[in-house]
Protein backbone atom coordinates (compact mmCIF):
# COMPACT_ATOMS: atom_id res chain seq x y z
CA UNK A 1 0.00 0.00 0.00
CA UNK A 2 1.19 3.74 -1.10
CA UNK A 3 1.98 5.48 2.94
CA UNK A 4 1.25 9.06 3.73
CA UNK A 5 3.38 11.10 3.86
CA UNK A 6 4.53 10.77 7.84
CA UNK A 7 7.58 12.46 9.33
CA UNK A 8 9.55 9.08 9.07
CA UNK A 9 8.34 8.91 5.06
CA UNK A 10 9.39 12.14 4.20
CA UNK A 11 12.67 11.69 5.34
CA UNK A 12 13.42 8.85 3.78
CA UNK A 13 11.96 10.96 0.58
CA UNK A 14 13.80 13.96 1.18
CA UNK A 15 16.95 13.17 2.21
CA UNK A 16 19.40 11.52 0.45
CA UNK A 17 18.26 13.97 -2.67
CA UNK A 18 18.78 17.50 -0.77
CA UNK A 19 22.44 15.68 0.50
CA UNK A 20 22.99 15.35 -2.96
CA UNK A 21 22.00 18.94 -3.65
CA UNK A 22 24.00 20.04 -1.21
CA UNK A 23 27.22 18.00 -1.77
CA UNK A 24 26.64 19.76 -5.49
CA UNK A 25 26.48 23.55 -4.51
CA UNK A 26 29.57 22.98 -2.10
CA UNK A 27 31.35 21.31 -5.06
CA UNK A 28 31.12 23.53 -7.48
CA UNK A 29 31.63 26.38 -4.30
CA UNK A 30 35.08 24.38 -4.05
CA UNK A 31 35.84 24.12 -7.70
CA UNK A 32 36.05 28.18 -7.47
CA UNK A 33 32.65 28.49 -10.08
CA UNK A 34 29.85 30.44 -9.91
CA UNK A 35 26.59 29.53 -8.73
CA UNK A 36 25.07 30.00 -12.10
CA UNK A 37 21.98 29.15 -14.22
CA UNK A 38 23.85 26.25 -15.61
CA UNK A 39 24.72 24.85 -12.41
CA UNK A 40 21.25 25.49 -10.97
CA UNK A 41 19.36 23.29 -14.02
CA UNK A 42 21.70 20.68 -13.40
CA UNK A 43 21.23 20.89 -9.83
CA UNK A 44 17.50 20.84 -10.36
CA UNK A 45 18.23 17.71 -12.87
CA UNK A 46 20.33 15.72 -10.56
CA UNK A 47 17.50 16.54 -7.51
CA UNK A 48 14.57 14.78 -9.68
CA UNK A 49 16.93 11.94 -10.68
CA UNK A 50 17.36 11.33 -7.10
CA UNK A 51 14.15 12.14 -5.89
CA UNK A 52 12.52 10.46 -3.71
CA UNK A 53 15.29 8.32 -2.03
CA UNK A 54 15.13 4.68 -2.30
CA UNK A 55 16.94 4.34 1.18
CA UNK A 56 14.12 3.18 3.95
CA UNK A 57 14.89 3.75 7.65
CA UNK A 58 14.10 -0.57 8.17
CA UNK A 59 16.99 -1.21 5.58
CA UNK A 60 19.71 -3.23 7.34
CA UNK A 61 23.18 -1.79 7.28
CA UNK A 62 23.76 -3.58 4.18
CA UNK A 63 21.19 -2.68 2.34
CA UNK A 64 21.77 1.30 3.48
CA UNK A 65 25.40 0.87 2.05
CA UNK A 66 24.38 -0.97 -1.31
CA UNK A 67 21.34 1.49 -2.05
CA UNK A 68 23.39 4.31 -0.95
CA UNK A 69 26.37 3.49 -3.24
CA UNK A 70 23.79 3.06 -5.97
CA UNK A 71 22.20 6.27 -5.35
CA UNK A 72 25.91 7.99 -5.49
CA UNK A 73 26.52 6.04 -8.72
CA UNK A 74 23.48 7.21 -10.52
CA UNK A 75 24.23 11.22 -9.02
CA UNK A 76 27.68 11.17 -10.33
CA UNK A 77 26.67 9.42 -13.87
CA UNK A 78 23.78 11.87 -14.41
CA UNK A 79 26.81 15.09 -13.50
CA UNK A 80 29.08 13.12 -15.91
CA UNK A 81 26.60 13.32 -18.51
CA UNK A 82 26.31 17.47 -18.37
CA UNK A 83 28.09 19.10 -20.67
CA UNK A 84 29.01 22.13 -18.24
CA UNK A 85 29.83 20.21 -14.71
CA UNK A 86 31.73 17.57 -16.90
CA UNK A 87 33.63 20.51 -18.52
CA UNK A 88 34.58 21.93 -14.80
CA UNK A 89 35.01 17.90 -12.96
CA UNK A 90 37.19 17.76 -16.05
CA UNK A 91 39.39 20.66 -15.34
CA UNK A 92 39.39 20.31 -11.81
CA UNK A 93 42.59 19.55 -9.91
CA UNK A 94 42.67 15.68 -9.23
CA UNK A 95 43.58 16.00 -5.40
CA UNK A 96 40.47 18.33 -4.78
CA UNK A 97 38.11 16.27 -6.69
CA UNK A 98 38.36 12.71 -6.11
CA UNK A 99 38.25 13.21 -1.87
CA UNK A 100 34.70 15.01 -3.11
CA UNK A 101 33.34 12.18 -5.43
CA UNK A 102 34.35 9.27 -2.19
CA UNK A 103 32.76 11.75 0.44
CA UNK A 104 29.14 11.56 -1.37
CA UNK A 105 28.57 7.88 -0.71
CA UNK A 106 30.25 8.36 2.64
CA UNK A 107 27.63 11.51 3.47
CA UNK A 108 24.80 9.23 2.34
CA UNK A 109 25.51 6.07 4.50
CA UNK A 110 26.39 8.56 7.53
CA UNK A 111 23.30 10.87 6.95
CA UNK A 112 21.16 8.03 6.95
CA UNK A 113 22.79 6.11 10.35
CA UNK A 114 22.55 9.65 12.11
CA UNK A 115 18.80 10.44 11.08
CA UNK A 116 17.86 6.89 12.32
CA UNK A 117 19.73 7.18 15.62
CA UNK A 118 18.07 10.64 16.10
CA UNK A 119 14.13 9.93 15.30
CA UNK A 120 14.01 6.83 17.50
CA UNK A 121 15.53 9.16 20.36
CA UNK A 122 12.87 11.80 19.72
CA UNK A 123 9.98 9.36 19.00
CA UNK A 124 10.70 8.02 22.64
CA UNK A 125 11.73 10.78 24.60
CA UNK A 126 8.96 13.66 23.36
CA UNK A 127 6.57 10.62 23.73
CA UNK A 128 5.24 11.59 20.43
CA UNK A 129 4.29 7.47 19.73
CA UNK A 130 0.65 6.83 19.49
CA UNK A 131 -0.74 4.19 21.36
CA UNK A 132 -2.58 1.45 19.43
CA UNK A 133 -4.21 -2.11 20.15
CA UNK A 134 -4.54 -5.00 17.53
CA UNK A 135 -8.57 -6.31 18.08
CA UNK A 136 -8.42 -10.15 16.51
CA UNK A 137 -5.61 -12.61 17.48
CA UNK A 138 -5.01 -14.18 14.06
CA UNK A 139 -3.14 -14.39 11.30
CA UNK A 140 -3.62 -10.82 10.18
CA UNK A 141 -3.49 -9.18 13.86
CA UNK A 142 -0.37 -10.95 15.16
CA UNK A 143 1.50 -10.30 12.12
CA UNK A 144 0.45 -6.38 12.08
CA UNK A 145 1.42 -6.22 15.39
CA UNK A 146 4.84 -7.60 14.50
CA UNK A 147 5.05 -5.20 11.40
CA UNK A 148 4.86 -2.44 14.18
CA UNK A 149 7.32 -4.04 16.81
CA UNK A 150 9.71 -4.27 13.84
CA UNK A 151 9.41 -0.41 12.46
CA UNK A 152 9.98 1.62 15.43
CA UNK A 153 9.98 4.70 13.25
CA UNK A 154 5.89 4.51 12.58
CA UNK A 155 5.63 6.05 15.48
CA UNK A 156 3.24 3.47 17.27
CA UNK A 157 3.53 1.97 20.49
CA UNK A 158 1.66 -1.34 20.72
CA UNK A 159 -0.08 -2.22 24.26
CA UNK A 160 -1.47 -5.62 23.35
CA UNK A 161 -4.54 -7.57 21.63
CA UNK A 162 -8.61 -7.64 22.43
CA UNK A 163 -10.27 -10.89 21.31
CA UNK A 164 -13.38 -12.95 22.95
CA UNK A 165 -12.25 -16.20 22.16
CA UNK A 166 -11.11 -18.62 24.74
CA UNK A 167 -7.40 -18.61 25.12
CA UNK A 168 -6.81 -21.98 24.03
CA UNK A 169 -8.35 -21.55 20.97
CA UNK A 170 -6.38 -18.24 20.01
CA UNK A 171 -2.46 -18.58 18.77
CA UNK A 172 0.17 -18.55 21.44
CA UNK A 173 0.86 -14.75 23.02
CA UNK A 174 2.15 -13.33 26.33
CA UNK A 175 -0.28 -13.14 28.37
CA UNK A 176 0.81 -9.59 29.31
CA UNK A 177 -0.36 -8.92 25.67
CA UNK A 178 -3.85 -10.18 25.96
CA UNK A 179 -5.95 -7.07 27.34
CA UNK A 180 -9.20 -9.07 27.60
CA UNK A 181 -12.33 -9.52 25.46
CA UNK A 182 -13.83 -7.10 23.23
CA UNK A 183 -16.37 -5.87 25.81
CA UNK A 184 -13.48 -4.58 27.95
CA UNK A 185 -11.66 -2.56 25.00
CA UNK A 186 -13.87 0.71 25.41
CA UNK A 187 -13.10 1.06 29.08
CA UNK A 188 -9.45 0.19 28.35
CA UNK A 189 -8.89 2.79 25.81
CA UNK A 190 -11.16 5.84 26.87
CA UNK A 191 -8.86 4.85 30.43
CA UNK A 192 -5.56 4.36 28.81
CA UNK A 193 -6.08 7.17 25.90
CA UNK A 194 -5.73 4.47 23.31
CA UNK A 195 -4.47 6.44 19.87
CA UNK A 196 -5.13 3.88 17.54
CA UNK A 197 -7.22 0.81 17.44
CA UNK A 198 -6.91 -1.76 14.31
CA UNK A 199 -9.56 -4.01 13.73
CA UNK A 200 -8.07 -7.44 12.35
CA UNK A 201 -11.57 -9.27 12.24
CA UNK A 202 -13.13 -11.12 9.03
CA UNK A 203 -15.28 -8.77 7.37
CA UNK A 204 -18.07 -12.31 7.64
CA UNK A 205 -18.02 -10.49 11.16
CA UNK A 206 -20.06 -7.75 10.17
CA UNK A 207 -22.36 -7.47 13.26
CA UNK A 208 -19.33 -7.68 15.75
CA UNK A 209 -17.81 -5.18 13.94
CA UNK A 210 -20.76 -2.79 13.94
CA UNK A 211 -20.97 -3.67 17.73
CA UNK A 212 -17.59 -2.82 18.29
CA UNK A 213 -17.44 0.55 16.60
CA UNK A 214 -20.74 1.51 18.19
CA UNK A 215 -19.40 1.31 21.62
CA UNK A 216 -16.12 2.66 20.61
CA UNK A 217 -18.14 6.25 19.65
CA UNK A 218 -17.47 7.23 23.41
CA UNK A 219 -13.55 7.08 23.00
CA UNK A 220 -11.45 9.37 20.87
CA UNK A 221 -9.21 6.85 19.73
CA UNK A 222 -8.60 6.22 15.36
CA UNK A 223 -9.66 3.03 14.17
CA UNK A 224 -8.38 1.16 11.10
CA UNK A 225 -9.46 -1.35 9.53
CA UNK A 226 -7.47 -4.11 8.62
CA UNK A 227 -9.08 -6.53 6.77
CA UNK A 228 -7.81 -9.96 5.16
CA UNK A 229 -6.42 -8.55 2.05
CA UNK A 230 -3.41 -9.58 2.24
CA UNK A 231 -3.50 -13.51 0.88
CA UNK A 232 -2.63 -11.98 -2.63
CA UNK A 233 0.12 -10.00 -3.48
CA UNK A 234 -0.54 -6.14 -3.31
CA UNK A 235 0.97 -4.62 -6.36
CA UNK A 236 0.69 -0.24 -6.23
CA UNK A 237 -2.05 -0.99 -3.84
CA UNK A 238 -3.95 2.18 -2.67
CA UNK A 239 -7.31 3.62 -1.92
CA UNK A 240 -8.92 5.68 -4.30
CA UNK A 241 -12.48 7.45 -4.64
CA UNK A 242 -15.44 6.76 -7.68
CA UNK A 243 -17.71 9.49 -7.17
CA UNK A 244 -17.22 10.03 -3.43
CA UNK A 245 -17.18 5.78 -3.03
CA UNK A 246 -14.07 4.53 -1.40
CA UNK A 247 -12.55 1.80 -3.45
CA UNK A 248 -9.22 -0.70 -2.94
CA UNK A 249 -6.77 -0.79 -5.62
CA UNK A 250 -5.34 -4.33 -4.89
CA UNK A 251 -3.40 -4.91 -8.43
CA UNK A 252 -2.23 -1.35 -10.58
CA UNK A 253 -0.08 -0.27 -12.98
CA UNK A 254 2.47 2.50 -11.65
CA UNK A 255 2.07 4.33 -14.46
CA UNK A 256 -0.54 6.95 -13.71
CA UNK A 257 -0.93 10.59 -13.66
CA UNK A 258 2.40 12.19 -13.18
CA UNK A 259 4.01 8.79 -13.51
CA UNK A 260 3.12 8.12 -16.97
CA UNK A 261 4.26 11.54 -18.14
CA UNK A 262 7.61 10.75 -16.66
CA UNK A 263 8.31 7.39 -17.90
CA UNK A 264 6.41 7.99 -21.40
CA UNK A 265 9.32 11.31 -21.31
CA UNK A 266 12.46 9.02 -20.38
CA UNK A 267 11.32 6.67 -23.41
CA UNK A 268 11.22 9.40 -26.09
CA UNK A 269 14.20 10.89 -25.00
CA UNK A 270 16.21 7.69 -24.54
CA UNK A 271 14.81 6.06 -27.39
CA UNK A 272 15.44 8.78 -29.96
CA UNK A 273 19.33 9.55 -28.35
CA UNK A 274 19.51 5.87 -28.76
CA UNK A 275 18.38 5.59 -32.54
CA UNK A 276 20.89 8.36 -33.69
CA UNK A 277 23.94 7.00 -32.12
CA UNK A 278 23.17 3.62 -33.50
CA UNK A 279 22.38 4.32 -36.78
CA UNK A 280 25.86 3.23 -38.20
CA UNK A 281 25.33 -0.26 -36.25
CA UNK A 282 21.78 -0.66 -38.27
CA UNK A 283 23.17 0.08 -41.28
CA UNK A 284 25.82 -2.45 -40.64
CA UNK A 285 23.61 -5.14 -39.32
CA UNK A 286 21.06 -4.48 -42.09
CA UNK A 287 24.06 -5.60 -45.42
CA UNK A 288 25.36 -8.24 -43.31
CA UNK A 289 22.11 -9.73 -42.76
CA UNK A 290 21.17 -9.32 -46.64
CA UNK A 291 24.45 -10.88 -47.85
CA UNK A 292 24.48 -13.61 -45.27
CA UNK A 293 21.09 -15.72 -45.99
CA UNK A 294 18.08 -14.94 -48.11
CA UNK A 295 14.91 -13.16 -46.06
CA UNK A 296 14.00 -10.01 -44.70
CA UNK A 297 16.21 -7.86 -42.61
CA UNK A 298 13.61 -6.98 -40.26
CA UNK A 299 10.31 -8.74 -38.92
CA UNK A 300 7.97 -8.68 -36.39
CA UNK A 301 7.05 -11.00 -33.95
CA UNK A 302 3.38 -10.85 -32.01
CA UNK A 303 3.51 -10.51 -28.43
CA UNK A 304 1.52 -9.62 -25.80
CA UNK A 305 1.71 -5.41 -24.86
CA UNK A 306 0.18 -3.42 -22.67
CA UNK A 307 -2.47 -4.77 -20.92
CA UNK A 308 -2.59 -7.93 -22.91
CA UNK A 309 -3.09 -6.59 -25.99
CA UNK A 310 -0.96 -7.62 -29.17
CA UNK A 311 1.82 -5.70 -30.66
CA UNK A 312 4.57 -6.20 -33.66
CA UNK A 313 7.73 -6.08 -31.92
CA UNK A 314 10.56 -5.46 -34.59
CA UNK A 315 13.48 -7.43 -34.72
CA UNK A 316 16.49 -8.43 -37.21
CA UNK A 317 15.98 -11.48 -38.46
CA UNK A 318 18.65 -14.20 -37.28
CA UNK A 319 17.58 -17.07 -38.21
CA UNK A 320 16.65 -19.10 -41.44
CA UNK A 321 13.22 -18.92 -40.16
CA UNK A 322 10.70 -15.87 -39.47
CA UNK A 323 8.34 -17.70 -37.24
CA UNK A 324 5.62 -14.71 -35.43
CA UNK A 325 5.30 -16.70 -32.56
CA UNK A 326 1.45 -16.33 -32.25
CA UNK A 327 1.55 -20.39 -32.70
CA UNK A 328 3.54 -23.04 -32.48
CA UNK A 329 6.78 -21.33 -30.87
CA UNK A 330 10.11 -23.08 -30.46
CA UNK A 331 12.25 -21.31 -28.27
CA UNK A 332 16.12 -20.89 -29.59
CA UNK A 333 18.26 -23.37 -28.15
CA UNK A 334 21.89 -24.03 -27.72
CA UNK A 335 23.68 -25.01 -31.57
CA UNK A 336 20.44 -24.17 -32.82
CA UNK A 337 20.58 -24.96 -36.82
CA UNK A 338 18.40 -22.11 -37.35
CA UNK A 339 20.45 -19.34 -36.47
CA UNK A 340 22.54 -17.85 -39.16
CA UNK A 341 26.21 -16.60 -38.85
CA UNK A 342 25.37 -13.51 -38.43
CA UNK A 343 22.57 -14.04 -36.53
CA UNK A 344 24.56 -16.00 -33.42
CA UNK A 345 26.81 -13.01 -33.50
CA UNK A 346 23.82 -10.39 -33.41
CA UNK A 347 21.75 -12.76 -30.69
CA UNK A 348 24.99 -12.91 -28.86
CA UNK A 349 25.68 -9.19 -28.31
CA UNK A 350 21.52 -8.54 -28.15
CA UNK A 351 22.05 -6.72 -31.21
CA UNK A 352 19.05 -8.20 -32.67
CA UNK A 353 16.40 -5.96 -29.81
CA UNK A 354 17.76 -2.80 -31.13
CA UNK A 355 15.10 -2.16 -33.80
CA UNK A 356 12.40 -2.11 -30.87
CA UNK A 357 13.63 1.48 -30.28
CA UNK A 358 10.85 1.90 -33.31
CA UNK A 359 8.61 0.12 -30.99
CA UNK A 360 9.51 2.52 -27.80
CA UNK A 361 8.95 5.68 -30.77
CA UNK A 362 5.61 4.57 -31.28
CA UNK A 363 4.65 3.81 -27.57
CA UNK A 364 4.52 0.00 -27.63
CA UNK A 365 7.06 -0.53 -25.51
CA UNK A 366 9.56 0.87 -22.96
CA UNK A 367 12.99 1.22 -23.03
CA UNK A 368 12.87 -0.55 -19.53
CA UNK A 369 9.73 -3.08 -18.71
CA UNK A 370 9.20 -6.86 -18.42
CA UNK A 371 10.86 -8.54 -21.57
CA UNK A 372 7.80 -9.72 -24.02
CA UNK A 373 7.21 -12.92 -24.23
CA UNK A 374 6.05 -14.88 -27.76
CA UNK A 375 2.51 -15.37 -27.47
CA UNK A 376 2.40 -18.92 -27.62
CA UNK A 377 4.77 -18.88 -24.73
CA UNK A 378 1.88 -16.60 -22.57
CA UNK A 379 -0.69 -18.50 -23.75
CA UNK A 380 1.46 -22.01 -22.25
CA UNK A 381 2.39 -20.62 -19.62
CA UNK A 382 -0.35 -17.99 -17.67
CA UNK A 383 -2.18 -21.14 -16.43
CA UNK A 384 0.91 -22.54 -14.81
CA UNK A 385 2.47 -19.97 -13.38
CA UNK A 386 0.48 -17.30 -10.82
CA UNK A 387 0.82 -13.49 -11.31
CA UNK A 388 2.21 -14.58 -15.03
CA UNK A 389 -0.24 -12.20 -16.81
CA UNK A 390 -0.19 -8.97 -13.99
CA UNK A 391 3.58 -8.33 -16.32
CA UNK A 392 1.44 -6.86 -18.85
CA UNK A 393 -0.03 -4.08 -16.28
CA UNK A 394 2.90 -2.51 -17.81
CA UNK A 395 4.38 -1.83 -21.22
CA UNK A 396 7.24 -4.31 -22.51
CA UNK A 397 10.79 -3.33 -22.27
CA UNK A 398 13.90 -3.14 -24.32
CA UNK A 399 15.69 -3.97 -21.12
CA UNK A 400 14.28 -4.94 -17.53
CA UNK A 401 15.14 -5.97 -13.88
CA UNK A 402 15.45 -9.86 -15.35
CA UNK A 403 18.07 -9.31 -17.48
CA UNK A 404 20.33 -7.22 -15.49
CA UNK A 405 19.84 -9.91 -12.81
CA UNK A 406 21.00 -12.77 -15.23
CA UNK A 407 17.67 -14.35 -15.99
CA UNK A 408 17.69 -14.45 -19.15
CA UNK A 409 16.65 -16.96 -21.66
CA UNK A 410 15.12 -21.02 -20.84
CA UNK A 411 11.48 -21.58 -21.46
CA UNK A 412 11.05 -24.00 -18.41
CA UNK A 413 8.69 -23.41 -15.42
CA UNK A 414 11.11 -22.27 -13.19
CA UNK A 415 13.15 -20.03 -15.21
CA UNK A 416 10.05 -18.22 -16.24
CA UNK A 417 8.72 -18.15 -12.21
CA UNK A 418 12.35 -15.94 -11.54
CA UNK A 419 11.63 -13.68 -14.26
CA UNK A 420 8.04 -13.29 -13.43
CA UNK A 421 8.98 -12.53 -9.79
CA UNK A 422 11.47 -10.20 -10.70
CA UNK A 423 8.95 -8.23 -13.34
CA UNK A 424 5.96 -8.06 -10.61
CA UNK A 425 9.12 -6.61 -8.45
CA UNK A 426 9.65 -4.18 -10.74
CA UNK A 427 5.66 -2.90 -11.02
CA UNK A 428 5.62 -2.95 -7.26
CA UNK A 429 8.50 -0.65 -7.12
CA UNK A 430 9.41 1.36 -10.15
CA UNK A 431 10.95 4.60 -10.18
CA UNK A 432 13.18 6.58 -12.60
CA UNK A 433 15.97 6.07 -10.57
CA UNK A 434 15.21 2.48 -10.86
CA UNK A 435 15.31 2.58 -14.44
CA UNK A 436 18.26 4.30 -14.96
CA UNK A 437 20.14 1.51 -12.29
CA UNK A 438 19.05 -0.87 -14.94
CA UNK A 439 20.25 0.86 -18.25
CA UNK A 440 23.25 1.37 -15.84
CA UNK A 441 23.73 -2.17 -15.13
CA UNK A 442 22.51 -3.53 -18.58
CA UNK A 443 26.10 -3.03 -20.65
CA UNK A 444 28.03 -5.13 -19.01
CA UNK A 445 25.12 -7.75 -18.18
CA UNK A 446 24.73 -8.55 -21.75
CA UNK A 447 28.73 -8.20 -22.65
CA UNK A 448 29.00 -11.29 -20.33
CA UNK A 449 25.62 -13.31 -21.14
CA UNK A 450 26.46 -16.78 -21.66
CA UNK A 451 22.32 -17.36 -22.00
CA UNK A 452 21.99 -15.95 -25.07
CA UNK A 453 22.05 -18.50 -28.02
Amino acid sequence: MRRALTVPRAIEVVLDPALILTWLLALVLALGKELDVHVLVASLLVFALTFPGNVRLTDTVPALIGKSLLTALVALVALGLLECLGAWITMAPTRTLLPWLAALPVLLVGANLVARGALRRILERSGGQDTAVVCGINRIGVSLAARLHASPYVGVRLLGYFDDRARDRLPPVEDRHFLGGFTQLTDFARLRRVDRIYLALPMATQPRILKILEDLKDTTASIYFAPDIFVTELINGRVETVGGMPVLAVRDTPFLGVNAVVKRAEDIVLSALALLAAAPVFLAAAVAIRLDSPGPVLFRQRRYGLDGREIGVCKFRTMTVVEDGAGQFAAAQRNDQRITRVGRFLRRSSLDELPQLLNVIRGDMSIVGPRPHAVAMNEQFRKLIPGYMLRHKVKPGITGLAQVRGQRGGDDVDSLRARIASDLEYLGSWSLGMDLAILLRTLPVLAGDKSAY
